[in-house]
């Protein structure tokens, strides 16, 4: 039997208000990462006031609300985390007090990723509503971090809350079509070393910069040669960060060391992306040190659970089960058939599916061009369908594809 489709609509239509409400509450509490326990605080408030069966955070300081006992478990994730605001000089509106008009929310986290979790909330209140719970537990999270360390998140979800879902939506802005997969990427290191002297006999040293200079020619060379897919694009790189040492500005450098960021397509994997960087000329003379950055600052619960910069690239095949119950979900409710495609940025699905193999299927409101932009929105028609979608899912998978 199909859901009352017409009917779910209706109820996400109806909690249009209150999704807005608590998106601007959350808006409104300043929540970059490491650094998000008072809107976890919130999350959970509205959890509760809803009506889910349980609400728990966890050791990481992430938020998980329970709705439903059955056997098959899917999870709904919204990483609550936000960058910074930038120049406040580029913002029409103050980003944390934002505005509404008939239309839109403005605000620091609307479209990335605060959206997402309002209308996930709301779902779970549609469902208690309209009687849709069947034989799954649905699992909605607030993860935190993921704007510093993607993944990292669902690393300590898997490993040490035990959570293993049959797959995972995820809530991050797709403007209301379905997603199925993203370039991975990688933070690398490359370092020179050189000796110091005084700057006025620049002959007697070894300049690191010098030596890295020809270093970052070679990379801008090898972004022009890097692997294509034909659904996730291209591969590429870019220098984002350049750093020495040196005992003053009167000296030649003795250090030198640039950050790359490494967009990983299909077929690119970790050892990979290094060698090709190893194996430069440049790198060789240079005799430089290539290496992985690493993450270990502490959550806001204190908790430091270090990774290496490595989030894999993932695609879901169109034919999944969970890619068609969300094709079904969107035919049913609006009538039509859904874009089906994939994100530019990365995603929490880096270890979700690329580490650890559970398909990851999004669905979000808001769109991609505003994230971490000034002004940021998202749309009150795409929190309603979103809401809706995220009620019916659990329902239509477990009556259609389940096994």
């Amino acid at each position: 039997m199909k859901p009352d489709f017409a009917s779910i609509l209706a109820k996400a239509e109806e909690y249009k208000p209150a999704m807005t409400k608590f998106l601007r509450d959350m808006i409104a509490i300043p929540s970059e990462s490491c650094h998000e326990e008072k809107v976890i605080l919130r999350i959970k408030e509205e959890m509760e006031q809803v009506g889910f069966d349980k609400v728990e955070i966890d050791l990481m300081g992430n938020i998980l609300g329970y709705i439903g006992h059955g056997k098959h478990v899917i999870a709904m994730d919204a990483h609550i985390d936000t960058v910074g605001i930038g120049e406040i000089k580029n913002w029409a509106c103050d980003p944390y007090e934002g505005y509404e008009d008939d239309d839109v929310v403005c605000g620091r986290g609307a479209s990335d990723q605060e959206g997402g979790m309002a209308a996930m909330v709301y779902a779970a209140k549609i469902i208690k509503d309209l009687g849709l719970e069947d034989d799954y537990t649905l699992i909605v999270t607030g993860t935190v971090q993921e704007e510093d360390c993607d993944g990292l998140c669902w690393q300590y979800i898997i490993n040490e809350d035990k959570i293993r879902p049959e797959f995972v939506v995820s809530t991050e802005p797709t403007s209301c079509n379905i997603y199925r997969g993203q370039r991975g990427r990688m933070e690398i290191k490359v370092t020179t070393h050189g000796v110091s002297c005084h700057g006025s006999a620049p002959e007697r040293g070894e300049n690191a910069i010098y030596k890295m200079a020809p270093v970052m020619m070679e990379l801008r060379a090898l972004n022009e040669n890097l692997l294509n897919d034909d659904f996730l694009g291209k591969g590429s790189l870019t220098v984002s960060e350049v750093f020495f040492s040196s005992p003053s500005r009167c000296a030649v450098a003795d250090g030198c060391t640039i950050s790359i960021d490494r967009r990983l397509t299909a077929g690119e994997t970790r050892e990979y992306a290094l060698q090709q960087i190893r194996n430069l000329p440049s790198v060789k003379e240079a005799k430089a040190e290539v290496s992985l950055y690493t993450y270990e600052k502490p959550s806001y619960t204190g908790l430091v659970y270090p990774t290496e910069c490595y989030f894999p690239s993932w695609v879901v095949p169109e034919e999944h089960p969970a890619v068609q119950t969300l094709a079904d979900a969107y035919q049913g409710l609006f009538g039509a058939e859904p874009l089906v495609d994939k994100w530019t940025f990365s995603t929490n699905g880096v270890s979700i599916m690329g580490m650890y193999g559970i398909p990851v299927v999004g669905f979000g409101p808001g769109h991609e061009d505003q994230a971490h932009a000034p002004n940021e929105k998202t749309w009150k028609r795409e929190l309603v369908e979103a809401a809706a979608m995220y009620a019916a899912i659990p329902v239509t998978y477990v009556r259609k594809y389940a096994k």
